[in-house]
C-alpha cells in the first residue's frame, strides 16, 4: 500500500433557502378535510405526480426532498446507560489519498465523498491536456480520448471510475487503460488494462494531484445526486443479534477484514478461508483514547474485560457483491449482545 502525503481537506457547504407564496384559496391544495387543512399531515393526501407529455423532457421534474433509503430496522436492547460514542478508528483517520492493491487490481481510496472527488478528476484531466469524450455520472465514469503520452509508442485512452468507498464519505477511484489498435471497437472497453504499468503510473499521478488539491476541491451537485456517500458497510442489529453487512465481493471483503484486525485491536491467530473463518484474540484499542471502552460498557473502571479473550469472526456470502460478518465465541457459540455490538463497531470503523 502506498500513502500519498497531503493536508486536510476543507468542504464548503452551501445552503440554499427559499420561500413560496400560496393564494388563500384552498382549491389548489391536495387536501380534502378541515383537519387536514389545519395541519394534520399524518393523514394528508399525497398529490399525484405531474404528468409530462411524451414529446417533452421530464428530466427536470424530480422530488424536491427525496426520501433516502433506510437500512434494516434496528432493535437495540435497552441497557439503562446512555450510549458512548465509538472510539476513534482507522476509518476516521484515513489519509486523504491511499493506494490499495488486491491481486492485479489497484485503486485509490480518497477521504472525500464521490461528489467531491468527481470534479477533482475532471480538473486533473483539464490540467493534463487530456480530452474528455464521455461522461456518465450515474455510473461514475469519465472516458478520455486517445492521447500519446511521453515515452510511449502507442496512443492510449483511459476510463476513470468513481465509486462510493467502504467507509462513509469516502470514495474509490479506479483507472482502466486501453491502447489504440487498427481494429479497435471504441464502443467497448477491455476487462483489464492493456498496459498495467501505464495504468499504475496514471493512478499514482492522479492520486498525487488529488492530494495536492484537497483543500480547494469543489463539489459536483450532479455527481452528488448520482453517487451516494453512505459507504458500503453497515451494522445491522436485531433481537437475534448483530452483524456487519459489507457490500463487497468475498475476495475483497476477506482481504479488507483481515487488514482491519490490527487497527481494530485484534490479533489474528489463524484463518480458514474456505470456511470463511478468522480466529482472533482481542487485545484492545491502541492508545489512550480507546482504553477502558468495554470497561465503561460493562460498568467497570478497569481495563476492557474482553482483553485476552478469543473469538471467531465469520464471513458469509449473501450475494455476489455482499458479505455479512459475525463475531462468535472461541468455540463458535453466541456471545452477549453488548460484546457483539462493541466488537463489530470496532471492526466496522477499520475495514477499508
Amino acid at each position: 500500500m502506498r500513502r500519498v502525503k497531503t493536508t486536510s481537506a476543507t468542504v464548503l457547504m452551501v445552503w440554499l433557502a427559499g420561500c413560496s407564496l400560496l393564494p388563500e384559496s384552498g382549491s389548489i391544495i391536495p387536501w380534502e378535510t378541515e383537519s387536514e387543512l389545519a395541519g394534520d399531515y399524518e393523514t394528508a393526501i399525497e398529490a399525484d405526480p405531474m404528468t409530462v407529455p411524451e414529446d417533452l423532457d421530464s428530466e427536470a421534474i424530480q422530488q424536491a426532498f427525496p426520501i433516502p433509503e433506510v437500512a434494516v430496522n434496528l432493535t437495540i436492547p435497552v441497557t439503562g446507560q446512555a450510549p458512548r460514542p465509538a472510539p476513534l478508528t482507522a476509518g476516521s483517520q484515513l489519509d486523504a489519498v491511499r493506494l490499495q492493491r488486491l491481486g492485479n487490481n489497484s485503486w485509490a481510496v480518497v477521504n472525500v465523498p464521490p461528489g467531491q472527488l468527481w470534479p477533482q478528476v475532471r480538473a486533473f484531466l483539464v490540467s493534463s491536456g487530456i480530452d474528455v469524450v464521455g461522461v456518465d455520472a450515474t455510473g461514475g465514469l469519465i472516458d478520455t480520448g486517445f492521447v500519446l503520452l511521453e515515452d510511449r509508442s502507442l496512443e492510449a485512452r483511459f476510463r476513470f471510475r468513481v465509486d462510493s468507498g467502504v467507509q462513509r464519505n469516502t470514495s474509490e477511484l479506479h483507472v482502466l487503460q486501453q491502447n489504440t489498435a487498427k481494429d479497435i471497437d471504441v464502443g467497448r472497453w477491455p476487462e483489464n488494462s492493456d498496459d498495467a504499468d501505464l495504468e499504475q503510473t496514471m493512478l499514482r499521478n492522479i492520486a498525487q494531484f488529488i492530494a495536492n488539491s484537497a483543500e480547494s476541491a469543489p463539489v459536483s451537485m450532479m455527481a452528488e445526486k448520482a453517487m451516494t456517500g453512505a459507504g458500503r458497510i453497515a451494522l445491522e442489529e436485531s433481537v437475534d443479534g448483530a452483524r456487519l453487512r459489507l457490500e463487497l465481493p468475498f475476495n475483497r471483503a476477506w482481504a479488507a477484514t483481515e487488514k482491519g484486525f490490527a487497527d481494530a485491536g485484534f490479533r489474528l491467530d489463524d484463518k480458514n478461508r474456505s470456511a470463511g473463518l478468522f480466529y482472533v484474540t482481542y487485545l484492545g484499542p491502541q492508545g489512550e483514547d480507546g482504553s477502558g471502552w468495554f470497561g465503561w460498557m460493562f460498568g467497570s473502571e478497569d481495563d476492557d474485560p474482553l482483553i485476552g479473550k478469543e473469538f471467531r469472526v465469520q464471513l458469509t456470502t449473501q450475494t455476489v457483491s455482499q458479505v455479512t460478518i459475525n463475531v462468535l465465541g472461541a468455540e463458535g457459540q453466541s456471545i452477549g449482545q453488548l460484546e457483539q455490538q462493541g466488537l463489530l463497531t470496532l471492526l466496522q470503523g477499520n475495514i477499508t
